[in-house]
């Protein structure tokens, strides 16, 4: 991430980053972007970590209540919804029900923001870059040896040149200066006072 911004990476007005449950990117992306990232944390892995540990027979169940209460626009019901399905799963199973509450409000940045109908199927998981990444693996899986770490570089770009042709657009990429603009005021907001 430090080499991203040395490499010309303009985060000044803030960053809205996408990421999974990962403790070790939250903590880079906190140390590194401080109060300038604002964190959408994926729901699609939430919900998944959070059924993995039900029976095989209640995970179904959960799943459709998870995805029911993030599909709820309004900041407000959508968490009262998950803190409720966190409840009930306190008596069925506690590791599940640790696992929903932690980090739940990051899951809920963008219906937080108003922002969840224009940009939650392109924003509110981490599934566009895994998709890149699972394309990418075709490109380069097949390599049993690498020369050198530039012909490593060669691969992955060539792939990433072919897999771009085939990738599709953000949804409402022509209202991402809205993103932009939200971002921009949330970023403002956590702004530390300024010392004369």
């Amino acid at each position: 991430m430090s080499d991203l911004i040395q490499r010309g990476l303009n985060y000044e007005y803030g960053l809205l980053c996408v990421i999974d449950g990962s403790k070790g990117i939250h903590k880079a992306v906190e140390k590194v972007f401080g109060y300038k990232a604002v964190i959408q944390r994926c729901q699609w892995h939430k919900r998944e970590n959070v059924v993995s540990y039900l029976k095989q027979d209640q995970q179904n169940t959960y799943r459709i209540k998870l995805q029911h209460a993030y599909r709820n626009q309004i900041y407000e019901e959508a968490k009262t919804e998950l803190l409720d399905i966190g409840e009930e799963l306190r008596s069925i199973n506690i590791q599940a029900s640790r696992s929903l509450l932690e980090g739940l409000e990051e899951t809920l940045t963008l219906q937080r923001l108003k922002l969840i109908q224009t940009f939650g199927p392109s924003f509110s998981t981490t599934n566009c870059i895994e998709n890149l990444n699972s394309q990418l693996v075709k490109y380069t899986g097949k390599v049993k040896r690498w020369m050198d770490s530039e012909q490593r570089y060669r691969w992955v770009i060539s792939g990433l040149l072919q897999i771009e042709q085939q990738m599709k657009k953000v949804k409402s990429c022509r209202q991402l200066h809205l993103l932009a603009d939200v971002i921009g005021k949330e970023v403002k907001s956590k702004e530390p006072p300024k010392i004369n």
